[in-house]
């Protein structure tokens, strides 16, 4: 096999090991908490900070370890990747993400097909993905220009202070939240309010490219 074949099948296989760790924790987190929410996200932040440090880790150095499009969309600004690559690393994260949250279903002993009902609209969820995509990709590019070592560690706490941060609980990925319409659990989102976490999720991303460009530069 390729480098390219090992850098689609990283992202595709990341993602859905991603994906799966957050939907299903929050199915195992909800039903053990006892009704108690905060014991309920808790369990869910730090099931996903710990995965996404090992998936990082061990996935970073074939594809990037994107699991990402704003992710992937930044790198492509960036010049790191092709825009041919960069649309097949999309496909592969939103497969792979979907097959992850099929997948605990199946685990979970849940119907596999499903529509989340949760409700997760308006100005403060919307503002609260832009702040937490907009800090996860600051996070990422920062990391990678003073401390590229520390960029598991770095996505990864980012990603537990967002989930308790922010008014939406730090989505932070178009990709996820698509994904997670499909799961009517406690990671869930109602298909009607996607697009405009997806909107707000690629405008963060931008916002953070912008900023890197003058923060993180040579002297």
């Amino acid at each position: 096999m390729g480098r390219q074949g090992r850098r689609l099948i990283a992202e595709g296989l990341g993602s859905g090991l991603l994906f799966a760790c957050v939907v299903g924790s929050g199915i195992m987190a909800e039903a053990l908490s006892g009704g108690n929410v905060a014991i309920a996200l808790l369990g869910n932040t730090l099931a996903t900070g710990a995965i996404l440090y090992v998936l990082i880790t061990i996935f970073g150095p074939v594809s990037g370890a994107h699991f990402n499009p704003a992710v992937t969309l930044v790198m492509r600004l960036r010049g790191e990747i092709g825009t041919r690559e960069a649309l097949a690393f999309v496909v592969m994260q939103l497969t792979g993400g979907i097959i992850g949250i099929f997948a605990t279903h199946l685990m979970f002993d849940l119907p596999i097909l499903q529509m989340s009902l949760k409700a997760r609209a308006g100005i403060g969820n919307w503002t609260g993905e832009f702040v937490a995509t907009f800090g996860l990709l600051l996070t990422i590019l920062g990391s990678v220009r003073y401390r590229p070592d520390n960029v598991p560690a770095a996505v990864a706490l980012y990603i537990v202070a967002g989930y308790w941060f922010t008014s939406s609980t730090s989505f932070a990925n178009p990709a996820i939240a698509v994904a997670r319409s499909l799961s009517n659990s406690f990671a869930g989102i109602a298909p009607a309010d996607v697009p405009m976490f997806v909107v707000m999720q690629f405008a963060g991303a931008m916002a953070a490219w912008t900023v890197g460009r003058v923060l993180f530069v040579e002297d």
